[in-house]
């Protein structure tokens, strides 16, 4: 654990995922106190001053507490254990908090786009002062604090609601650095900058809100496995003799530690079912073990001691891509009649590929009708990430 974690969590507290639960949920009263604090500061002396970015900052900072709190509601909800309305767990509550707190980033930029266009129209000078500055610079460096430790904490326990708790702590500290200088301009040049900070703090600040929520929106969709975890997954399935292929692997996300995934495997027609069970049975135990994620494997058997079918095989794989080489030709088999002889099998094709399915099904019987006897192609074309068949 980083320094950070080890300030805010025990070792005896409990197992990983109850520990990065504590560190969430004290990391959130650790940031609704000192945004309470700066909230405080900011309003009261920047009322007293007549500055509205001022006050707008602090403003922010009293939303930040909002967001402090839903961060806390997210960790609490995210740890509680599968139950019979939600199998899979509660984890992605912490996503719906990191939502809420971008939603709640975004609304705030709004109000202070329009509370500075105002201010732009109907300018009021505002006063500077040592202890206004004292202030807001006291606050820069409370924020720079709060971004290294929840960046900190967000590597060590992979939580997006953290990461975007970081980056709003950074927004606010470009911000308030942005307001102090303007203020200072201000008092020595006579130029009123206020209302025009107003706007450019909260460009910026909306500027996160956006990251933060795309983000967020595309995990709670479902977005790909990271490239990291496809490859340890196919390490771990690679590693058995027995395995001659795989596809169809997919991951599901519903948390940081709360991964399941799905793979076809293929193995050698003639190996007895039994034997066919344990292979799958091994091969999800030992990937739990080494990446956390819940496999489930489907058998998929392959005739390789007949010479025509694999030669078959490699002529259709060929075929299928010169079409595309992304292309990626699973599931062959041959199914043979009186007139002619049915060659089945499935294609998997990229999301973007700019290909129709009758135009591929085209380009697949004109390339196989080449072998020189009566086949037939059955093909079922699907779309997958073909870099993790």
């Amino acid at each position: 654990m980083n320094i950070f974690a080890k300030m805010l969590v025990r070792k005896n507290e409990g197992d990983a995922p109850a520990a990065r639960d504590k560190c969430g949920r004290r990391a959130g009263f650790v940031g609704i106190a000192l945004n309470t604090l700066l909230a405080a500061g900011k309003i009261v002396f920047g009322t007293i001053a007549g500055a509205l970015s001022v006050v707008a900052d602090g403003l922010n900072n009293l939303t930040d507490c909002g967001s402090n709190v839903v961060s806390v509601i997210g960790f609490k909800m995210s740890g509680k254990p599968a139950d019979k309305e939600h199998p899979f767990g509660h984890q992605r509550a912490e996503s719906i908090a990191a939502l809420v707190i971008s939603v709640v980033i975004l609304a705030v930029a709004v109000e202070l786009i329009v509370q500075s266009v105002q201010k732009i129209f109907s300018p009021e000078a505002s006063e500077f002062s040592l202890a206004l500055a004292a202030v807001l610079g006291a606050s820069v460096l409370v924020k720079l604090f709060m971004f290294v430790m929840n960046r900190a904490l967000a590597k060590e326990f992979s939580s997006e609601t953290l990461k975007a708790t970081a980056v709003d702590s950074l927004s606010d500290a470009a911000a308030t650095t942005a307001v102090l200088i303007s203020l200072i301009i201000s008092h020595y040049t006579g130029v009123e900058l206020d209302g025009y900070m107003g706007i450019a703090v909260a460009l910026f600040i909306a500027f996160s809100g956006v990251s933060i929520l795309r983000e967020t929106v595309s995990r709670l969709i479902g977005d790909a496995a990271d490239a990291e975890t496809v490859k340890k997954l196919k390490e771990q399935i690679f590693s058995f003799e027995a395995v001659h292929g795989i596809h169809d692997l997919t991951v599901h996300s519903y948390g940081r530690t709360a991964r399941y995934a799905t793979v076809h495997v293929e193995v050698d027609s003639h190996m007895p079912v039994m034997s066919a069970h344990d292979l799958a049975d091994a091969i999800e135990k030992k990937t739990e073990k080494e990446t956390g994620v819940l496999l489930t494997v489907h058998i998929d058997p392959l005739v390789l001691d007949d010479p025509k079918i694999n030669l078959l095989r490699e002529d259709v794989d060929k075929i299928v891509k010169n079409i595309d080489p992304a292309f990626r030709m699973h599931d062959f088999r041959v199914v043979g009649g009186t007139s002619h002889s049915n060659l089945i099998f499935d294609v998997a094709v990229p999301f973007d590929t700019k290909l129709g399915e009758q135009e591929i099904m085209g380009k697949l019987r004109e390339g196989v009708s080449l072998l020189g006897e009566n086949f037939d192609v059955v093909a079922n074309i699907e779309k997958q990430n073909t870099d993790q068949s």
